[in-house]
């Protein structure tokens, strides 16, 4: 108490009635001590069930002024730190099975005749069979449906006008390796908003290259996940595995089930080691896990890839096609 207050000191507590002295229990007994009287606030309920009662009004409070303080509903920490996305982001809509989309969208007889003609002439140039070069021309990435069938027409016209010298195919990425974060490609975020619809962007990428095949130009793509390859790869003429996932065996065994030529592009690195690699793992017959056209997960043979081959994309110091 401080200096010089005047507190009523409360008078002291009487001492319990004398009782008889403990005796040591007999051999037997419980040797439990007397059992101590309730306080007041004890009667009718444990101290366990205070607490409980205690905990469940404080919990009711601090919901209570979250509530009027904030004015809203506070959002997931691991939504904003990790995703950069609002907690409210709405689930994924369900996929459609490979063939479910084929029946929908499906490939012409004469455009199925156009992409296995396309990949002989890929093989042959490959092989040293023809002489020309095998161009894969095209934007980074397709963002823009509109924009991707314009550009497909005109490369068709410099493409007929160069066929002498050059066997021209159309790069039509659907799918973007990301080395951190950044936008996935057309197949997973269609619309560029962060909102990620796989189902419109998987139909609106078949499309496209129906589009791009019906304009009388073969499709090029690289295939970054293998659930998505049943998807599309009937309307592609020549596929190429990235430098982020060249040395992933799963993409090497999806090499050696698809059905045309194969670039394996070094990695970020430069060194050509890991592609070389790659094109003899994929060349080989082998098992893959799978899904099927009906989606379901099943072991498929894998006949291998005998057009596999090394595609020099430079590395972290520059163009290393001089190796």
């Amino acid at each position: 108490q401080a200096s010089g207050s005047t507190s009523a000191l409360r008078p002291p507590v009487a001492p319990p009635p004398m009782s008889a002295p403990m005796v040591p229990p007999a051999p037997g007994a419980t040797g439990r001590p007397p059992p101590r009287r309730r306080g007041p606030w004890r009667r009718g309920g444990s101290l366990l069930a205070f607490v409980a009662a205690a905990s469940l009004l404080a919990a009711v409070a601090l919901l209570a002024g979250l509530g009027a303080g904030a004015g809203r509903q506070p959002q997931l920490a691991l939504a904003e730190a990790n995703l950069g996305e609002s907690a409210e982001r709405p689930l994924p809509s369900a996929l459609p099975t490979p063939d479910a989309l084929r029946t929908r969208l499906p490939t012409p007889h004469r455009l199925k005749r156009f992409v296995e003609e396309s990949r002989a002439q890929a093989s042959a140039v490959l092989r040293g069979e023809d002489d020309r070069l095998l161009a894969i021309v095209g934007p980074c990435s397709i963002h823009d449906p509109t924009a991707a069938r314009e550009y497909a027409h005109r490369l068709r016209d410099v493409a007929d006008a160069l066929r002498s010298d050059l066997l021209v195919f159309m790069r039509v990425y659907l799918e973007k390796p990301r080395t951190s974060v950044g936008w996935k490609g057309l197949v997973s975020d269609p619309e560029l908003s962060g909102r990620e619809d796989m189902a419109k962007g998987i139909e609106l990428g078949r499309r496209i290259m129906l589009d791009v095949n019906a304009a009388k130009l073969p499709v090029a793509t690289e295939f970054l996940d293998p659930l998505v390859a049943p998807f599309f790869e009937d309307l592609v003429a020549y596929g190429s595995i990235g430098a982020r996932t060249v040395e992933s065996p799963t993409h090497r065994a999806l090499a050696a089930a698809l059905p045309m030529p194969i670039g394996f592009k070094n990695p970020r690195s430069g060194d050509l080691q890991g592609a070389a690699n790659a094109a003899v793992a994929a060349a080989a017959p082998q098992r893959r896990l799978a899904s099927d056209g009906a989606g379901r997960l099943r072991v498929a043979e894998a006949p291998g890839n005998a057009d596999g081959h090394i595609v020099l994309r430079g590395g972290e110091d520059g163009p290393n096609f001089h190796n």
